[in-house]
């Protein structure tokens, strides 16, 4: 039996708007279950109101985009743990000349890899080496957290793996990867310049303090604490620990021993234990000073009697030579070497192996800018770094955000219910004739109804619900408008997350990252990311109208 299309339309609005609810404010009191939860429940309602079928909701899931996601996100895993995170984290604080720098820095940082490895994965990696950067440096984090996020968005708009909308309008467009980078890319590059400026304008005086103070010696924050990342910790080799031989451990004892009275020989030995203690927290190989130290308090029972023993006698007990014997009993020199060699030919396979991730990466960057199907290409690319790897792949396979890929397969069945029900074609409608984008006023109110839009039920469910939409209206004009709307969609759809803060993943991520990083917690509120980011938004969307044709 048919359903009466004024229930179905209720029914289906009912189903989409617990989505955009729980997807926008996914800890909402009375409904506390996140985004991904909230996603498979519009999908259920859809299926239960019977605004779709099962079949049709199993059909409306875009498997290609799926893929490709999938498949960027193991690719992102293995760069991260080949260090390429890290080295970026270098770059930023290579030879800076001032807050000003720094500032440019980030931002050219931050888009480059956006473009490359998506928004919110650089965002994760990237927001506490800024804030860490900014402690350096005696900076304020604001301008410098609102330069990473900001620019995260405007670098991803340039590829089609830069963010999730960018992946379906790839997808569904069928857009090759070098025409969609030829495409943006003039906007992309003048609005990161543009953004910096803005922000240098808007903080110019805070950051011009702030550089005067920097007269006095700010504190000093270690490289290694600058450099790393706690999902790429730095760790300290073999050779970067301070080591001392058995002949040189036995002097100084002999001397200690030599210069201090008897009754202070267990001042000796507690230093013995506290260094012996230190040493095993950092393994040091063969524990060469715990067997010396282990050995020194054997001999020093049977040399230290009630008595105190004439100098002669100790001497004999403590000498160099006895103990170099001894080492070379227990310490062959062949067992070094080989060590030695061990440790050499590990680092050269870690060189070997970082080399190849790199090459893998350039493998499918070039892939896809040759016009290959981008799904298989990420997926090809992910599968090959696991068989390099040559080991278990599940701790990087668990890595993978799969709540996001489920949230995808929620959205996709949520938004295909809702756009059975007629009202996005209503809403399509009513606007088109003042939205053509031939003409310079339809083309702003398109970007002004895609910015309220993005903002209100954020950027993919956006780009799926208007998507071909606007396509088909531009491709009634000509072939070449056609390919125009669906790249003005990608960029106004990606910089108007800039507008607030709740207009883009990666906005929110760089929020909570920042709040709870350890020791530099830092607490972007609403409304200084909206007083920065409405005219950032503004002046930046404009240049996408001009530049993109």
């Amino acid at each position: 039996m048919a359903m009466d299309h004024t229930v179905k339309v209720i029914l289906g609005s009912i189903a989409f708007g617990i989505f955009w609810l729980l997807a926008v404010f996914p800890a909402i009191p009375f409904l506390p279950i996140g985004r991904t939860a909230g996603s498979l429940l519009g999908a259920m309602l859809m299926v239960l109101f019977r605004v779709l079928t099962p079949d049709q909701a199993y059909a409306a899931i875009d498997l290609p985009i799926l893929g490709l996601l999938f498949g960027t996100m193991v690719v992102s895993v293995y760069l991260e743990r080949a260090d390429m995170f890290k080295y970026l984290g270098k770059v930023l604080s290579w030879k800076s000349k001032g807050a000003k720098d720094l500032i440019c820095r980030v931002c050219l940082i931050s888009a480059i890899s956006s473009a490359l490895f998506t928004n919110d994965t650089s965002c994760v990696v990237l927001t506490e080496f800024v804030l860490k950067i900014a402690k350096q440096h005696n900076l304020p984090p604001r301008p410098f957290l609102l330069a990473l996020a900001s620019s995260a968005n405007i670098g991803s708009s340039a590829t089609p793996i830069g963010n999730p909308q960018n992946l379906v309008i790839a997808v569904q467009s069928g857009i090759p990867f070098g025409q969609f980078v030829i495409g943006i890319l003039p906007a992309m590059l003048v609005g990161i310049v543009v953004n910096a400026l803005i922000i240098l304008i808007s903080y110019w005086k805070l950051l011009s303090i702030q550089k005067d103070e920097e007269d006095v010696p700010p504190e000093i924050v270690a490289d290694e604490d600058v450099n790393s990342h706690r999902f790429s910790p730095a760790r300290l080799s073999h050779s970067q620990i301070p080591s001392l031989n058995s002949q040189e451990w036995d002097s100084r004892l002999d001397s200690m021993y030599a210069q201090s009275p008897p009754n202070s020989n267990a001042n000796v030995e507690t230093l013995r234990t506290s260094v012996s203690s230190k040493d095993n927290e950092i393994h040091w190989s063969h524990g060469a000073v715990t067997e010396a130290v282990a050995r020194i308090s054997d001999a020093s029972k049977e040399c230290v009697p009630n008595a105190s023993p004439p100098p002669q006698k100790r001497e004999e007990g403590f000498s160099s030579k006895s103990f170099n014997s001894m080492d070379k009993q227990k310490e062959p020199l062949p067992l070094q070497v080989s060590e030695g060699k061990q440790h050499w030919s590990t680092k050269w396979r870690r060189m070997a192996w970082k080399c190849c991730v790199y090459l893998v990466t350039i493998g499918m960057l070039v892939a896809l800018l040759m016009g290959l199907n981008m799904s298989w290409t990420a997926v090809t690319a992910a599968l090959a770094l696991v068989v390099l790897d040559f080991k278990d792949a599940q701790p990087c396979l668990e890595k993978v955000s799969y709540s996001l890929l489920v949230f995808f397969c929620g959205m996709f069945i949520t938004v295909d219910g809702f756009n059975k029900t007629g009202l996005p074609n209503a809403f399509w409608n009513f606007m088109e004739p003042h939205a053509q984008i031939d003409r310079v006023s339809g083309t702003v109110v398109l970007a002004l109804v895609i910015l309220y839009l993005s903002n209100l039920a954020s950027n993919v469910p956006t780009v799926l619900l208007l998507g071909a939409r606007v396509a088909a209206s531009a491709a009634a004009i000509s072939p070449a408008q056609e390919k125009r709307a669906w790249l003005l969609l990608a960029w106004i759809s990606t910089v108007a997350g800039n507008l607030s803060l709740l207009g883009s993943a990666a906005n929110l991520i760089v929020c909570e990252q920042a709040r709870r990083t350890p020791q530099l917690s830092y607490n972007l509120s609403f409304w200084n990311h909206l007083k920065f980011g409405l005219p950032s938004t503004l002046i930046i969307t404009g240049i996408g109208l001009v530049l993109i044709k």
